[in-house]
């Protein structure tokens, strides 16, 4: 595995695009990792600090993710170098999708990302771009449908992605008014631990968990943890987070995700981020999803929650360990040996997924077929890994083995 990993790492990209705002200090890339298929597909995140490194190992880890998620196509990634915070933002936003149009109209798809929204900012800028649809280009490159199929696909797929969720099943507050986009990642993530233990071994029911993040994804995981009968004992985020060491109930963690802000985590009772670091780690627990930012989880981290009975890390965050390394680093390959860690391209991998599905011709509109969809392809990946290594350790390298034979 390290070898196809060595060989798959040192592949140059096949295009890097660089651009730099004419009225601000953001300077933006696009990294085409392949065009494998014809087409090329990964996000648009913004954060200050990004640099073309970042968005080249995200883009090879999109390639991977392709492999479970579908379509057949090759990895990319968009990242703008540009506080998100600042009020030229949608300025910025708007230069950038103007300068990319021609990439996204031939053979690149984007989404949201870290800091740059879907709904709001990533479909309506693209489409004052002269894009029909942020995924244009996949369908383009990759699907080469006639106009007709085209337009039908395209519309399929618009009103997919933003479609309001209208089971009670899957959305914490049907009037809320909560997007197939806004639940469907950390859904994947609390899925990809449900059938870990039914593939693997034992029941997720009554398992303790600890969620790190409280944005979209982490926040879903850990209402559909507490929906499958897990019981979150901890939560923490940037401002803080909250304990309970036998568990919240499902109602706490419903009022607790309808009352964020933002994707930041609201509670009467917050303990301070300095003390939640120091306290989370060694709360006894069973399931670990790591759903905030890439590159934070340390060894010392893993290690406490190891020596607390830790059993299955399911991946939120892309590359959530503090490795170098753009994929196998020595964190990631320790933590992979001690204990069972699914890897982000398959249990993260629900927007990528949403995707390929409307891209299909004629798919159900449901909420049940989306979601299934989602559920069965993160199902059929750790099956096909349990298939190569019934182990409960190297469920990762196992994993990797099996993309990266797919793609060198």
């Amino acid at each position: 595995m390290k070898k196809l990993l060595k060989i798959y790492e040192n592949k140059a990209p096949e295009i890097v695009f660089n651009w730099k705002d004419p009225e601000t200090n953001a300077e933006g890339w696009t990294v085409i990792n392949s065009l494998r298929g014809g087409a090329a597909g990964g996000g648009t995140r913004m954060r200050k600090g990004l640099d073309m490194n970042e968005v080249l190992s995200l883009a090879k880890t999109m390639e991977v993710k392709f492999t479970v998620s579908g379509p057949s196509i090759g990895g990319a990634k968009s990242g703008i170098n540009f506080d998100p915070q600042d009020p030229r933002k949608n300025g910025v936003l708007k230069r950038w999708y103007s300068a990319v149009a021609p990439l996204l109209k031939s053979y690149y798809g984007t989404g949201g990302d870290l800091n740059v929204d879907e709904i709001h900012e990533v479909i309506p800028i693209t489409e004052d771009s002269g894009v029909w649809h942020p995924q244009e280009g996949v369908f383009n490159g990759h699907f080469k449908p006639t106009e007709a199929d085209k337009i039908n696909r395209i519309g399929q797929l618009r009103l997919g992605v933003i479609k309001v969720i209208e089971s009670p099943k899957y959305s914490p507050e049907v009037s809320r008014k909560y997007t197939i986009a806004d639940m469907i990642t950390g859904f994947g993530v609390a899925e990809a631990a449900r059938h870990f233990y039914d593939i693997y071994g034992g029941s997720i029911k009554g398992k303790r968990a600890i969620v790190q993040g409280f944005g979209n994804v982490g926040a879903a995981a850990a209402y559909y943890l507490a929906q499958m009968g897990a019981k979150v004992v901890g939560i923490i985020d940037s401002v803080g987070g909250v304990i309970n060491e036998e568990g919240f109930s499902y109602e706490e963690i419903k009022d607790y995700f309808l009352k964020k802000d933002g994707n930041t985590l609201v509670a009467d009772n917050m303990i301070s981020f300095e003390e939640m670091n120091k306290r989370i780690w060694e709360l006894p627990t069973e399931i670990f999803a790591p759903c905030a930012a890439s590159r934070l989880i340390t060894q010392d981290q893993i290690d406490k929650m190891i020596d607390t009975g830790l059993e299955v890390i399911t991946c939120g965050a892309n590359v959530p360990f503090a490795d170098k390394e753009i994929f196998f680093g020595p964190i990631m390959e320790h933590a992979d040996q001690k204990v069972s860690l699914i890897p982000d391209f398959i249990s993260n991998c629900g927007m990528a997924r949403v995707f390929a599905y409307f891209m299909e011709r004629r798919v159900q509109m449901t909420d049940d077929a989306i979601f299934e969809d989602t559920s069965k392809t993160i199902k059929k990946a750790l099956q096909n890994t349990f298939k190569r290594n019934a182990s409960k350790v190297d469920v990762s390298k196992t994993a990797f083995e099996i993309a990266l034979k797919e793609l060198i």
